[in-house]
């Protein structure tokens, strides 16, 4: 059986070492210093739903603002600490104004980390011109929510990865469903409005999961003394959370691209197994 050469096999070892990491609930429950449960708990009623509605907005105008204007062919690193930076001054505000200020800071935020996500794709040698890319680049927020899995020797990427399988196939159906339409219509090929209605569908399915975690963040700026100063911890923290998925991510599928999915898979668990 064919193995990874050595440099590609301590590249996936980064990654697992990115990809396998403490959730985001954990990590905010760590920093206000409680379950973040009883935060939850005390959220206003509707407030899940609201905020189920300003992502999936957010996560549009990040796809617009983010992926369709980066500079497509710069070179070099990713430019991670500017990214975090501002991010972290977005959270400032967000956390000093309150829930009142989510719709304003929510996708500003969420549009500087797929920024990031989009210049650590670049770094990684993808194209940000192509389509997969930008689905790539989008369904990384779909990994900062629950896996499902307790084992640890279980890969809550690969969790997220399946979730995400079925995420395509579900925008799948629905371009296919515009395309037949445009079939009716006399129409071949399929249309830049179609991919628009793939991308809307497959942007609902990734917000149904990031969410959840935006969700937690609400919570954890609402704990009373914390204030402004948390939201720019949070949103540094969510920054930190999601340039680590997204060097992972874009390292796992830099491989497959090269060896195949099996192949590297089989080594991402034996790496796992090692920990």
């Amino acid at each position: 059986m064919t193995t990874l050469p050595p440099s590609d096999l301590a590249a996936l070892q980064t990654a697992v070492t990115l990809l396998e990491t403490p959730s985001l609930t954990s990590k905010l429950s760590n920093l206000i210093g409680q379950p973040l449960e009883s935060a939850l708990n005390k959220l206003p009623a509707g407030t899940h739903a609201k905020i189920g509605e300003l992502v999936q907005t957010a996560l549009r105008k990040a796809a617009d603002a983010a992926l369709w204007s980066l500079d497509t062919q710069a070179q070099g690193h990713a430019s991670n600490f500017l990214h975090k930076a501002m991010a972290a001054t977005s959270g400032a505000v967000g956390g000093a104004f309150g829930f009142a200020a989510l719709a304003v800071e929510l996708p500003i935020t969420t549009t500087l980390m797929l920024r990031s996500i989009a210049d650590i794709a670049r770094s990684e040698g993808f194209d940000l011109n192509q389509v997969q890319t930008k689905t790539a680049c989008i369904e990384v927020f779909a990994f900062g929510g629950p896996s499902g899995k307790d084992d640890a020797t279980e890969s809550a990427y690969y969790a997220g990865r399946a979730f995400m399988a079925e995420a395509v196939q579900v925008a799948g159906k629905a371009l296919a469903d515009a395309a037949a339409q445009s079939g009716k219509l006399g129409l071949s090929g399929v249309t830049a409005g179609q991919t628009g209605t793939w991308m809307a569908k497959f942007i609902e399915y990734v917000a149904s999961r990031f969410g959840i975690v935006i969700t937690e963040k609400v919570a954890a700026q609402a704990v009373p003394l914390l204030g402004a100063i948390t939201g720019a911890t949070i949103n540094t923290m969510f920054m930190d959370f999601y340039q680590d998925t997204a060097k992972g991510h874009f390292i796992v599928k830099r491989l497959e691209a090269q060896y195949g999915q099996d192949l590297v898979r089989t080594a991402y668990s034996d790496l796992m197994l090692r920990r």
